[in-house]
């Protein structure tokens, strides 16, 4: 498909000084609950960058959606200040901040079809025809909906129907687009295509998106940052590949993807490596920098997909880092890789990811005896 040249009618005009899309200065928010103030938003500094796809991130009732309800103006921050483009908006109606929402529901309206809930928002801006028509045309044909222009919500699928409600909110060139699990609604495989297309969306289009989710794959697969939150708190700020190869607390490494932690005392630190050390030969290897020293108590943390499982004692060429020897507890069969849990000499249950490439026959089963090695660079200190 052939893209237009579509970026002067579709995205705002651009803020060139390097002034953030969005910012959240000491921005607090409180609610009262059983008449007790009970915090949503703690104290949260946040600039989010102009033309950034960027998620929130985090577990029901973390403050995700509060801080984009306070983004769009329905909720007002208890203290603290927003500022969209560098101005400050708050207590500035949500009709006056220049934002759109998508929400789960789509909210389309049954009774028009595409192209006439596509044009609703410009024909109450009373736009010229002939300019809502190419508005919608280009905007129609980004988001893959060329050719259904008359089909009503009730004759399209769910994907496409998300399609319409980003297609309508976009077509207004917002300054800023926030969507709340705007997926939520769709099976997985549909959610993940629509995952795809929301990037390439986004990036054909060039405005800041605001992305709400409890989905850790959506929010690494679309993003190029995120912010973890957890308890009202942004817990970690970063690219995907920051928060999944480095998570900064232990909560994040548990809540995004899946995360071995073990602990104990620091038996050595030099050369800029830690050594946990629980039996003769089971030990655990960690870069630290000078931020470890010997006995202190640390949080070491490891990937499953990090981990090379052997059936035997390992080779000699795969011992220079972490060993851990266990028992199987768990085997489940994923056709790409098998997933095991270990019970380990180091006192911690391990999930290892092994990817089916050329052992599908060479399965470790329940109650056997395997080992687990891994590279010290794969290793991590959480909260340090």
């Amino acid at each position: 498909m052939t893209t237009p040249q579509h970026s002067a009618v579709t995205q705002p005009p651009p803020v060139v000084d390097g002034t953030p899309a969005i910012r959240f200065a000491g921005v607090h928010k409180n609610y009262l609950a059983h008449g007790e103030s009970v915090a949503a938003v703690k104290r949260t500094d946040l600039a989010i960058a102009q033309g950034e796809f960027f998620s929130l991130l985090g577990p029901s009732g973390c403050g995700k959606t509060t801080t984009m309800r306070m983004i769009a103006g329905f909720e007002e921050p208890t203290a603290g200040k927003v500022y969209l483009d560098g101005k400050d908006v708050t207590g500035v109606a949500p009709n006056k901040r220049d934002i759109n929402m998508v929400f789960q529901s789509y909210a389309l309206f049954p009774h028009l079809n595409t192209y006439q809930n596509v044009a609703f928002g410009l024909e109450r801006k009373k736009v010229a025809k002939d300019e809502i028509k190419r508005r919608v045309g280009e905007i129609l044909e980004i988001v893959s909906l060329t050719g259904m222009e008359k089909r009503a919500p009730r004759e399209m699928s769910g994907g496409q129907q998300q399609r319409v409600a980003l297609a309508r909110a976009l077509v207004n060139r917002p300054r800023a687009l926030l969507l709340d699990e705007p997926l939520g609604a769709l099976d997985l495989k549909l959610r993940q295509q629509m995952q795809v297309e929301l990037k390439r969306i986004q990036r054909e289009v060039g405005i800041t998106f605001v992305y709400v989710t409890h989905d850790q794959g959506e929010a690494l697969t679309m993003s190029d940052r995120i912010a973890v939150m957890n308890a009202g708190v942004i817990e970690q700020l970063g690219t995907p590949r920051e928060i999944y190869e480095r998570p900064a607390t232990r909560f994040v490494a548990g809540f995004i993807g899946t995360s071995n932690i073990v602990e104990g005392r620091c038996q050595r630190a030099e050369n800029g490596l830690a050594l946990l050390s629980y039996t003769q030969q089971d030990r655990v290897v960690v870069p630290c920098g000078s931020a470890v020293r010997a006995g202190d108590k640390i949080e070491v943390s490891v990937r499953p997909e990090k981990i090379d499982l052997h059936r035997g004692v390992p080779p000699v060429s795969a011992t220079g880092g972490s060993v851990l020897s266990g028992i199987v507890n768990e085997v489940v069969y994923h056709g790409t890789s098998t997933n095991y849990t270990v019970a380990t000499a180091a006192g911690a249950d391990f999930t290892v990811f092994d990817q089916n490439a050329s052992n599908a026959d060479d399965l470790a089963d329940r109650g056997d005896r395997v080992y687990l090695t891994w590279a010290p660079q794969h290793s991590y200190l959480i909260g340090v």
